[in-house]
């Protein structure tokens, strides 16, 4: 088995919100991945004194021991106790009820001789290798699905409108303060025999899908699988120069921190 982590701030020299991490129990066979991509709040809108990053490697930590050590757990179950944990962490001093309370959207998988589980909370994705080459997109399209309703309801501010159905009924969701959204996950197993690789990226590196077309989600396996996640940043990169204003190719942030776990024979 080989494992490549990459990961890259959208802008050099600010910190990074993302999250990757793998964990290979000694002397067994298996393994599980935490990818976070935390989400970026407004200076002061938080209700909490503690930064992003330090949210999303506390609530990816959490989460990877629990996947690791606690196989006999759901990942459901392991996302609400790291939740959980992560909340009592800093419940003392911030407001946890606050909407932009530190979160962040999450893949975990976890693997063994028998099965392939996995979860996928918001606009992160978790992609799965068939033994057959085919490539299969685990997507949270929740967030997406919003975006044309926004732009035709509330023409003026699309992106206010999104924010007010943030973990709210009918909206998306993410990994905040609240355990119980864990079961808002998509989730689903697979049988080993069925999986021969996993990729995970963060929606910074989804751009290349996602935003500037330049490929399907097979593409982009088949790229971080021959060149490197380095190389599928680096033509992110490239596509974000060439649209700094996002005037071609719309979206929220100029740059992204960009991420991505590679899991292969």
């Amino acid at each position: 088995m080989r494992i490549q982590i990459t990961t890259e701030p959208g802008t050099p020299g600010l910190p990074n919100d993302d999250f990757a991490a793998t964990a290979v129990p000694a002397g067994g066979s298996g393994g599980a991945l935490v990818l976070l991509d935390g989400v970026t709040a407004p200076a002061g809108e938080r209700g909490c004194r503690h930064g992003v990053p330090w949210f999303a490697a506390r609530l990816g930590g959490a989460l990877l021991e629990l996947c690791a050590s606690r196989r006999g757990d759901s990942l459901t179950a392991c996302l609400a106790e790291a939740i959980s944990r992560t909340a009592d962490a800093h419940r003392g001093t911030c407001d946890l009820s606050h909407p932009r309370t530190p979160q962040a959207t999450v893949v975990c998988a976890r693997w063994d001789d028998a099965s392939v589980d996995y979860l996928v909370l918001c606009d992160s994705v978790l992609l799965i290798e068939e033994p057959d080459g085919v490539v299969m997109p685990v997507l949270d399209t929740r967030l997406d699905d919003l975006r044309p309703g926004a732009r035709l309801l509330a023409p003026e501010d699309p992106g206010a409108f999104i924010e007010a159905l943030r973990n709210a009924e009918g909206g998306f969701f993410t990994a905040a303060a609240d355990p119980a959204v864990a079961t808002r996950a998509v989730t689903g197993s697979a049988p080993a025999g069925a999986v021969r690789s996993l990729a995970a990226v963060t929606d910074g590196l989804g751009r290349w899908v996602e935003v500037f077309g330049l490929g399907g989600w097979p593409e982009l396996f088949a790229l971080l699988a021959k060149e490197g996640a380095e190389e599928a940043i680096r033509q992110v990169r490239a596509a974000e120069a060439a649209d700094p204003a996002g005037t071609a190719f719309p979206r929220g942030k100029a740059h992204d921190d960009a991420s991505a776990i590679l899991v292969t024979p």
